[in-house]
């Protein structure tokens, strides 16, 4: 499966945003699609994670503000960002994979992976 990002873009702190993962290829409706992020100088690090079972997990520093979706439809998953702050700043990538329960934040356990968007958030 091929996955493209979008939706990125620059916004004031407090504002939203929504991210989209367009998939294209396989069976989409089988993988676990995930979301992470690399700000400048830092590591990727995860962000959500929506799995074919529909059951989503999300890192502490975006639960309540963030959340994801999926439409099998669609071959979409969809990033509603809200709330957002200066650190949230950072190029957002999907991917996709299956990994086992305590290893969906591990970005090494994802195959396929989007270009990355870029989300400014300015303060």
């Amino acid at each position: 499966v091929q996955l493209q990002a979008s939706g990125g873009g620059w916004v004031q702190a407090g504002g939203s945003l929504r991210l989209s993962c367009a998939a294209y290829g396989g069976t989409f409706s089988r993988y676990g699609i995930a979301w992470f992020r690399q700000a400048p100088g830092k590591e990727r690090e995860f962000v959500s994670t929506i799995r074919a079972t529909r059951t989503t997990h999300y890192a502490e520093s975006v639960k309540g503000r963030f959340t994801i979706s999926r439409d099998n439809a669609q071959n979409t998953v969809t990033l509603q960002m809200n709330s957002l702050k200066a650190e949230d700043t950072a190029v957002y990538y999907c991917a996709a994979g299956n990994p086992i329960l305590s290893a969906v934040r591990d970005p090494d356990m994802y195959h396929n992976w989007g270009q990355g968007t870029q989300v400014i958030v300015s303060s």
